[in-house]
């Protein structure tokens, strides 16, 4: 199965074609490739409410199932992808902070 036309949109960094889901654990967005890919690990489904609800294939629940489709996360195959945040672990910066503890 394949997502209709309508909600395919284009990757802003790459230009391929994804589809915009919500993540059946928390509800966040994430942006999944619009091509089913039999490697894919994740699931993607259309809600009764017509949004695209998308679920990650895991050991526990691997089938793919009536009115599935499954698919890649476009972060996995994005090929112009954002540059990695650092973790900050180096010295943060103290500027703006009250050299003194605060006095009542």
């Amino acid at each position: 199965m394949k997502p209709a036309p309508h909600r395919i949109t284009a990757c802003r960094r790459c230009r391929a074609p994804i589809v915009w889901c919500l993540t059946s654990a928390n509800g966040r967005r994430q942006p999944i490739d619009a091509v089913p890919d039999e490697k894919g690990n994740v699931a993607v489904s259309s809600g009764a409410d017509g949004i695209l609800y998308v679920r990650t294939v895991t050991a526990a629940r691997p089938e793919i199932r009536p009115g599935e489709w499954q698919a890649m996360p476009h972060h996995a195959t994005c090929s112009n992808p954002p540059p990695r945040r650092s973790g900050g672990g180096g010295q943060r910066s103290t500027s703006g902070v009250r050299p003194v503890p605060w006095q009542r």
